[in-house]
């Protein structure tokens, strides 16, 4: 009777919910001990799994939630155990019926998500795998916290019947060496936990195109709820962002251009044609998405940049034509820079084309909005996903920038990597202040709100620290992102309740300054989560977070990426950091070879990417950047970081700004320069100061330079070629 109601349960699902399977290949038939773990995130969740999985397993259920009435027709037609988890003594009973050779069914996070992403992951089942010698089946749910039975009313768009997936990933046994009970019982924990966190990345889906992601945002959330919102007070919901999109592309698609070049053919290989010279701004995503709907991968270009690393960008990747804004142009007094392009390539500027926004093309952009999956495919042809999806360029804080190629399968698999540790929902508004033309800034800062439902709000330039704190009090912001550099000019000038209803703020770039973090938290009652990413990664590698965060580290690695640390000559503690993933790059282009594409690799082979840093992993997972590589200065044999003497300068004197450079000494082959924005700087602080933070005499910079500031790229790092430059005049 149990499999007869099984089945008709499952067909009931497959048409209500379109229940797409993913992994159930990796279901293990013979496995004699299983313990199955899900996330949670509806009353539904029992169900499916009741229904889909090839045996019916046996349900732990809470006792309290099982006395419901509504819950007592499920349980009487499952096979289930009531146990209380505030009971130590529920252990033995779950590891009974695992050891009889039954397959049973967890929620490890014990009860329904309040947020839809993971919720405290209780050590409880972690446990009774290990005692009863069971493999871990994680299956994942997504979807169904969308419907009428979560507990999302008033944070989500809920709806009775929305799409649901269920993905599986292949069994695993947690293991832990022996010792004592407390040790190994942390570490399974941790296990299970990691697992679960993996699980979350891996249910969503990255194997499509941005903009087909986009889509199921859209079909999720609905199209009337503002989505973005800029400086000039544009609000675009889903389909209004789509509308415009598909105007636009038309309208890029009619513009004459010179003779031999099409703007609406799809751009072979890594040739991008298409340049993006635009600031933070509503109609900067609808350009990016009016040329995804064509099949381009544009090239997103950094207008901080100067002319010369301009003209280089777009040599590199091959740009023809850059889409740009005569209102921008004049307000970021960009006139040389256009002039310098113009000579290599068309300047379009958008304003221009609006005169040929007829009433046709206009209506002609909302009919194809409102079959907008349709209309994509008949404009942009076969995207896959691991076409080109963008082209941005490292920030040269080292050495010459150079253009990497994110495919559509990078950007989204950074976009599921945050979901699987960050609790962003609808319900938030996302403050971004942070250009596009940095990945921090595309990814992190926009396409990851906006895919999870949250509404983003542009502002043109992080510098502003007056205006963008009364920005996030006035708009109510939740979830804020920045710079060190950035957070504390912006905790500096604000009000302690400017930042009244912010809950998350993720930092990247460049390493947490200690005063920055007490600043924030004395003021306004804010922890800073530090996070450390690449543009090779899409870019964000580590991060820390609400359920796992330690100090002075940059968080834990996320899900999905592989990771190996290879000792270097000089460098006691920790070693070269080299990673893999979905969300690395496609690869290089070098400025030597404009348009071919060079993957990245290591010794290990295809795949691994070096980057450049020195890095220590502790016990836990958590991860210390102790420097770039090149930013090491070697001083009686031993390899001092440069990173560790700007820390001792920001303890010395943390009112101010400081950058080290090393260079060449007759003598000892190097030394260490400190430059500072203290006026009356004195060597002998810093000897003081590295004498508390028991610190060698190798760490005290030799020379002391005062400058006005410290020339800072446009995302927010110190530009080291340009302090390089400047050392050198103050010294002639």
């Amino acid at each position: 009777m149990r499999h007869v109601l099984q089945r008709l349960t499952r067909l009931l699902c497959r048409w209500l919910f379109r229940v797409e399977l993913r992994g159930w290949e990796h279901y293990p038939h013979h496995e004699p001990r299983l313990l199955i773990v899900a996330n949670h995130v509806s009353y539904l969740d029992g169900m499916l799994l009741a229904s889909f999985l090839p045996d019916l397993p046996v349900f732990v259920i809470n006792t309290h939630v099982a006395r419901h009435w509504w819950v007592k027709p499920f349980i009487a037609i499952t096979r289930h155990i009531s146990v209380d988890t505030t009971n130590p003594h529920y252990l033995k009973t779950l590891i009974q019926h695992i050891r009889a050779g039954e397959r049973v069914a967890v929620f490890p996070e014990g009860r329904i998500s309040l947020t839809g992403a993971l919720m405290k992951i209780y050590e409880g089942p972690a446990l009774a795998a290990d005692k009863a010698d069971a493999a871990l089946l994680p299956v994942y749910i997504d979807g169904a916290q969308y419907s009428l039975l979560s507990r999302l009313d008033g944070i989500v768009r809920r709806r009775p019947f929305p799409r649901i997936r269920l993905t599986m990933l292949p069994p695993r046994r947690l293991s832990a060496p022996p010792g004592v009970s407390r040790v190994r019982r942390r570490q399974l924990g941790r296990q299970l936990d990691e697992l679960m966190v993996e699980l979350a990345y891996a249910g969503m889906k990255i194997d499509q195109s941005l903009v087909s992601a986009m889509l199921e945002a859209w079909e999720r959330h609905g199209g009337g709820c503002v989505i973005l919102e800029d400086a000039q007070r544009q609000r675009l919901g889903w389909r209004a962002l789509f509308a415009r999109a598909f105007i636009l592309a038309d309208l890029l698609g009619r513009s004459p251009l010179p003779p031999g070049e099409e703007l609406g053919v799809r751009a072979e290989g890594l040739e991008a044609r298409v340049g993006l010279l635009l600031p933070n701004s509503a109609a900067a995503v609808v350009a990016l998405l009016a040329l995804h709907l064509r099949g381009q991968a544009p090239a997103i270009l950094n207008f901080t940049a100067g002319d010369r690393n301009l003209l280089a960008a777009c040599r590199i990747a091959q740009v023809r034509t850059v889409c740009t804004s005569r209102a921008f142009v004049a307000a970021a007094s960009l006139d040389a820079q256009i002039a310098a392009l113009g000579e290599q390539a068309r300047v379009l500027f958008l304003e221009d084309l609006q005169s040929r926004a007829t009433r046709p093309v206009r209506l002609r952009g909302w009919a194809r909005a409102r079959l907008p999956a349709w209309s994509f495919r008949r404009m942009a042809g076969t995207v896959r996903a691991d076409d080109p999806a963008v082209i941005l360029f490292t920030s040269g804080s080292e050495r010459e920038p150079k253009g990497v190629a994110l495919s559509h399968r990078n950007l989204l698999a950074n976009v599921a990597q945050a979901r699987a540790v960050f609790d962003i929902t609808p319900r938030d508004v996302a403050l971004n202040t942070l250009p596009l033309f940095h990945a921090f800034g595309l990814t992190a800062a926009t396409l990851t709100p906006l895919l999870l439902g949250a509404r983003v709000i542009f502002y043109p330039s992080p510098l502003h620290y007056h205006v963008i704190p009364e920005l996030a009090y006035e708009r109510h912001a939740t979830v804020l992102f920045g710079t060190n550099t950035f957070l504390m000019g912006y905790g500096r000038h604000a009000d302690p309740y400017d930042f009244f209803n912010v809950r998350l703020v993720v930092m990247g770039a460049e390493a947490l300054r200690e005063e920055t973090q007490r600043l924030w938290a004395e003021k306004f009652g804010i922890r800073i989560n530090e996070g450390y990413g690449l543009t090779e990664a899409s870019p964000v590698l580590a991060v820390n977070s609400r359920r796992h965060h330690r100090g002075g580290t940059v968080g834990k690695l996320l899900p999905g990426v592989e990771h190996y640390v290879e000792a270097v000559e000089g460098i006691a503690e920790g070693g070269l950091l080299c990673v893999r993933g979905a969300n690395v790059m496609l690869g290089y282009i070098s400025p030597e070879q404009p348009g071919r594409l060079f993957p990245s690799r290591t010794e290990r082979g295809l795949g691994w990417h070096d980057t450049g840093d020195i890095a220590r992993i502790d016990d836990d997972g958590f991860v210390t950047i102790l420097g770039r590589v090149k930013r090491f200065a070697k001083l009686g044999g031993e390899m001092i970081s440069l990173a560790a003497v700007e820390r001792l300068a920001a303890d010395c004197w943390p009112e101010h700004q400081h950058a080290a450079l090393n260079r060449p000494d007759p003598v000892k082959g190097e030394r260490i320069v400190l430059l500072t924005t203290r006026q009356d700087a004195d060597r002998q602080e810093l000897i003081e100061a590295a004498r508390r933070m028991g610190l060698s005499e190798l760490y005290i910079p030799r020379q002391v330079l005062t400058v006005p500031e410290i020339p800072l790229l446009g995302s927010g790092k110190p530009d080291y070629p340009g302090l390089r430059r400047l050392a050198g005049d103050v010294m002639a």
